[in-house]
């Protein structure tokens, strides 16, 4: 007696038969998850929890903490989640000596994060780790320090942030330290200090990334001068795209090929729409002026801001905009140079189509459909990542 083969693989075999950019995108990711560089869920398990995890079930939330997290264990199942760099983050403007105590308890809503989940979660220090927790049907979980200000002006502090688990750090947040100048506020260093090239000197000899999200433009140039390591834009978009300074410029996307560094485009709805960008811009500077006429009169400043957003809705940010800075930054930096970094719970609002991590393939979806190949997919979902992994750890002597 023959055996039959089963309904789903006659048509496979049929010659009629073509996978949609759906199920192009999911087998891609079946076989390659999803490595993303930036999430904020420790933050927001800290502000909606006070770091108690007997207050909560990472496994399934309810759709009002999904709406802050856009983050658990089954939306991140359903999305292709195989690596996770956590973010640890502190407010920027906090004195050294709590920002650095505050790192510390983030450090460890991590590790407790992944020790009570020890089915869904494995902690990965190295690319060979994180392939191993993959390889297990585990999401690999790392530590990423969002800010120098995390580590308070010392070299000895940022080497005790790398043995609790931090592997990388992203240089500044939104204010500018006392080493390195940030995107969004006065300089200081025209980039890096002589102490900033100290702590990327150090940064690569532990074999810590250095992440250029948030920094400005010389700060990003001074680093890729002088590091000996791939960087990770790890939530940054195309500037020429969307001009908001938190996002890359082409002559930095220029320079990447020879770096062999990564941009983990982001969904953070103000880098992404340009239009978004614009309203924002002019919100506020209606709010600026508001705030000199109406001095000392809050009621009437909240009033004019609240008319005018009333008159210009905000616009959305969209899932096809998402992919059209992933189509930028590999016309000008290349195929080798991209990846996700989606910013889910640091964020209020999220793209149309991009509302939490169960939506990844959808826009893998939609790069299929704008031409992009099976080993394309690979490369930006965990391939570029890992490289800039191995390459840190290379140049560490690792």
């Amino acid at each position: 007696m023959k055996k039959l083969l089963p309904l789903f693989a006659l048509v496979a075999l049929s010659p009629a038969y073509a996978a949609t950019p759906e199920e192009t995108a999911r087998e891609v990711l079946a076989k390659s998850p999803i490595i993303d560089g930036h999430n904020d869920t420790p933050h927001q398990i800290a502000e909606l929890f006070e770091r108690d995890f007997s207050k909560f079930n990472l496994a399934a939330l309810p759709a009002d903490v999904l709406a802050k997290t856009h983050t658990d264990i089954r939306n991140a199942r359903a999305g292709f989640l195989g690596g996770q760099f956590w973010s640890v983050y502190v407010d920027a403007a906090l004195p050294k000596h709590e920002a650095v105590t505050r790192t510390i308890a983030q450090i460890d809503v991590v590790r407790q994060m992944i020790a009570r989940y020890p089915e869904s979660f494995a902690y990965a220090s190295t690319a060979a780790e994180v392939e191993r927790a993959m390889k297990a049907g585990k999401i690999a979980s790392m530590i990423g320090m969002e800010g120098g200000h995390s580590i308070g002006d010392s070299l000895e502090i940022l080497r005790q942030t790398y043995a609790l688990g931090a592997r990388y750090m992203t240089i500044t947040h939104s204010l500018t330290t006392d080493w390195a100048d940030s995107a969004t506020d006065a300089p200081k260093h025209d980039g890096l200090s002589p102490f900033g090239f100290d702590v990327l000197a150090e940064m690569n000899r532990l074999g810590m990334i250095a992440d250029i999200s948030h920094v400005s433009e010389a700060t990003m140039h001074d680093v890729l001068d002088k590091t000996t390591a791939p960087v990770l834009f790890t939530h940054s978009n195309a500037r020429a795209i969307t001009p908001h300074p938190r996002n890359v410029p082409d002559s930095v996307l220029k320079r990447l090929p020879q770096n062999g560094g990564v941009v983990m485009v982001t969904f953070v709805p103000g880098f992404t729409s340009p239009e978004r960008r614009q309203w924002e811009f002019e919100r506020s500077a209606v709010a600026g002026r508001a705030k000199t006429e109406f001095s000392g009169n809050p009621v009437g400043e909240k009033a004019v801001v609240d008319a005018w957003i009333a008159a210009n809705p905000q616009p959305k940010a969209t899932l096809a905009q998402v992919a059209d800075h992933i189509d930028h930054i590999r016309k000008v930096a290349g195929i080798d140079h991209i990846g996700i970094g989606g910013d889910f719970g640091g964020v209020d609002e999220l793209p149309v189509g991009l509302e939490n991590v169960s939506t990844y393939p959808a826009l893998f979806a939609e790069l299929v459909r704008r031409g992009y190949s099976k080993s394309d997919l690979a490369k930006i979902a965990q391939g570029n990542a890992l490289r800039v992994m191995r390459g840190v750890e290379k140049a560490a002597g690792k």
